[in-house]
């Protein structure tokens, strides 16, 4: 079985990282459709949680994107 990945609250991201800003990442979840960061968040009921390992691998291709 992997290793489980960390789930944070949106509201709680700014207590284990400094980027994005939490009006940066309302703004991601709000285009998630249009920008891939569906596969980032986790809805649970009302809640939206970051999925953190996920959130950096969309960091790394939204970088290798850019590059080309």
């Amino acid at each position: 079985m992997s290793n489980p990945t960390r789930l944070i609250p949106l509201t709680q991201w700014n207590k284990h990282h400094t980027w994005p800003p939490y009006g940066g990442l309302r703004h991601l979840v709000h285009h998630a459709d249009k920008n891939g960061f569906t596969r980032v968040i986790r809805r649970v009921g009302r809640r939206v949680l970051i999925d953190e390992q996920a959130f950096f691998e969309w960091v790394d291709t939204q970088n290798s994107t850019h590059e080309r």
